[in-house]
């Protein structure tokens, strides 16, 4: 349980960060400002930090969205085997990550950089602030953005509708200050990515992100998502379309988190619909994100593809039953950067938007197989072509060796061959489906476009723990977002009526709430 320890006093330290984040105190041991100021340090050196802090960790990542899409699972009965992974919400902390190790440093990298006449830091540090809360606003819906920093004792959270209009203002403008200075080079020792500091990159990343975002608004606000989409898709600058354009982040000498949930502390392990997919469509990266059984009998129902997974929501009765099953790849424990956005990622976006008729989009077959021919390549996962062509291998029904309430029937019966006379549905399916599978240690988009668009088709929860204290999910529903943090809950109660009044008629501060773009139309088209 220590990592659960830890994470509860993160909880507890940064739960109720949104005050005061421009105060600071300088300790009389730390390097001054002054001495700060040679080469830029004073304003570059955050950035590090900051775009490590994009990401999550166990409770952000592994028992949230990972473990609701399928991707990884736990062995172990936390509180008894109910908690956030049986829609009971036992941690929720990446509220804190964001607020405390981006936005209040992004926040102070902004006013040195006017101090310092430094302007391009403060639109890196936009740009970083923009990443990082428009995955928060996935999670909780409206989120402190425009009153941040505000001093105030009630501070206003930001209508999602109002947040998004905002979002693509800012990338306006943070474009436009990167067109004009291509060439400067002041960001290249503090940049943590594999882009070392180019602007033309970072460029790329402005442009997929507006189209990212687009995509997410293309049910509830079609209009403004095809304007803003088709504006990502033709600009000079371009998108992120090769895998050498991928936005990789370092580590900063830290294991990646699924590597250490799993080797360090036996928390995860692979997810029973990762294995129904990944099995049943004969999926050359398994072997790229999960490692093969020790005990190959626990794949009976598959002896040929010995891996075997754990369902999302699993009745666990102990820890060790479930443990055998398999790990992820080895190859996690060696890794120094994770990936944050990719090309195929981009592709897939492109796709849909060529479903949807945006001009530029292109072909959306074109697209889907060159989202699943970069996501093989980036992952350097054999028999893509094979893969393509497959048009009979459909996924397999589950069956969990040590407790048969696990088990499941596969939902979906796609295969993974384009073919034009589909319907744009079955298409749209298809398209989500290979992204969600591409999307391996990057979970938090394949959650937006499942509510969104109910693909790709996952089973429920296995053991529904949902009840009134955090909100009712059904039994024919999934979970809709996280509640506000309870710091913000009693420290900031005004705010948090108001910010849930903006999120509609019947809206309630809980895990059954839709979200503004989760328009709950089954129909996508």
């Amino acid at each position: 349980m220590k990592q659960i320890t830890i994470a509860i006093l993160c909880l507890i330290i940064l739960g109720s960060c949104t005050k005061d984040f421009v105060k600071t105190n300088q300790d009389p041991n730390q390097i001054s400002d002054e001495l700060l100021k040679q080469d830029f340090n004073l304003v570059g050196s955050p950035f590090s930090g900051m775009i490590f802090n994009l990401n999550g960790h166990q409770i952000e990542e592994d028992l949230c969205y990972d473990s609701w899409m399928g991707y990884m699972a736990t062995p172990t009965d936390f509180v008894g085997n109910v908690n956030n992974t049986t829609y009971y919400m036992r941690w929720n902390v990446y509220w804190g990550r964001v607020y405390g190790s981006v936005m209040s440093p992004a926040k102070q990298v902004i006013t040195l950089a006017k101090d310092n006449k430094l302007p391009l830091f403060a639109t890196w540090a936009k740009l970083v602030s923009v990443l990082a809360t428009s995955k928060l606003t996935a999670i909780h819906g409206p989120i402190i953005y425009s009153n941040y920093g505000s001093t105030a004792n009630s501070i206003l959270y930001d209508k999602e509708s109002d947040l998004y209009t905002l979002y693509f203002k800012q990338l306006d403008s943070i474009q436009t200050d990167f067109a004009a200075n291509k060439t400067y080079a002041g960001f290249a020792k503090f940049d943590p990515t594999a882009y070392k500091g180019s602007i033309p990159q970072w460029m790329k990343v402005v442009n997929s992100l507006r189209l990212r975002l687009a995509i997410r608004l293309s049910k509830v606000d079609p209009a403004t998502a095809k304007t803003q989409g088709e504006k990502a898709l033709s600009d000079p600058a371009g998108l992120i379309t090769t895998n050498a354009d991928n936005f990789t982040n370092s580590l900063v000498g830290n294991i990646m988190p699924v590597a250490q949930i799993c080797y360090q502390w036996d928390d995860t392990r692979m997810g029973a619909p990762m294995e129904s997919f990944m099995v049943g469509l004969k999926d050359g990266r398994i072997s790229k994100y999960f490692a093969p059984l020790d005990n190959p009998a626990l794949a009976a129902d598959h002896p040929a593809t010995p891996y075997k997974g754990i369902r999302n929501g699993a009745y666990i009765k102990a820890k060790a039953d479930h443990v055998p099953f398999s790990k992820v790849s080895n190859d996690f424990n060696s890794v120094t950067t994770r990936r944050d956005f990719t090309a195929a990622e981009v592709s897939f976006l492109k796709a849909e938007a060529g479903l949807r008729g945006w001009a530029g989009a292109g072909d959306p077959k074109t697209n889907y197989e060159d989202g699943v021919r970069l996501s093989f390549a980036d992952w350097g996962a054999p028999g893509v072509d094979a893969y393509l062509a497959d048009n009979t291998s459909k996924p397999v029904s589950y069956t969990d060796p040590v407790d048969a309430r696990n088990n499941f029937t596969a939902l979906s019966t796609i295969t993974v061959a384009w073919n034009d006379a589909d319907n744009n549905e079955l298409k749209l399916e298809k398209i989500l489906t290979q992204k969600y599978l591409a999307a391996f240690t990057q979970t938090l988009e394949a959650w937006v476009d499942f509510r969104r668009t109910g693909y790709p088709k996952i089973p429920h929860v296995a053991k529904n723990d949902s009840s009134p204290d955090w909100g009712v999910i059904p039994a024919d529903q999934w979970i809709k977002r996280m509640p506000f943090v309870n710091g913000e809950r009693t420290g900031n109660t005004a705010a948090v009526a108001d910010a849930v009044s903006k999120m509609g008629a019947g809206a309630k501060d809980d895990i059954a709430t839709r979200l503004w773009w989760d328009t709950g139309n089954p129909s996508n088209f």
